[in-house]
């Protein structure tokens, strides 16, 4: 009924779980003793969910540009940036116009049809969720002219 194990197995495994114990706890006593953030809570990220031909990094830079990036941050219902203060309401819907002015790249094409902003007032993560259209674009006049020397 007794598992053999050998000694010196026995003490690399009380060891691991010393190590991993510890791990844990000064984890633990840096999170408590990490100062409270004064400002508000930081945007930390823009996750973008329905886009199928515009990239990424076009959304998350329009969307930065309406006050919604690194930097900036959420007090109460306020959102702070480094040159004004707005309501987060104005700067949701700021969002949602910035959202839907992204292009396809190298054309004039706006597929974006609705954008909807979320912003997660405990962590800073901002979540929008676009909806492309293509039956509402105007496709006349929509490439960008290339000029060769």
């Amino acid at each position: 009924m007794f598992i053999k194990i050998r000694r010196d197995t026995l003490i690399i495994l009380l060891l691991a779980f010393i190590l991993i114990l510890s791990g844990r706890l000064i984890t633990y006593i840096a999170f408590v003793s990490s100062p409270e953030v004064e400002e508000g809570v930081p945007i930390s990220g823009i996750i973008i969910k329905g886009n199928d031909i515009i990239p990424i990094d076009s959304i998350r830079a329009n969307v930065a540009n309406s006050g919604l990036r690194a930097g900036s941050y959420v007090k109460g219902g306020m959102l702070i940036t480094s040159k004004r203060e707005l309501s987060l309401d104005e700067a949701i819907k700021n969002a949602q116009k910035f959202a839907t002015l992204s292009t396809i790249p190298g054309t004039k094409v706006q597929p974006i049809a609705a954008a909807d902003v979320k912003i997660d007032k405990e962590t800073g993560i901002v979540t929008i969720t676009v909806i492309e259209d293509f039956s509402t674009v105007d496709l006349t006049n929509t490439t960008s002219k290339v000029v060769t020397a």
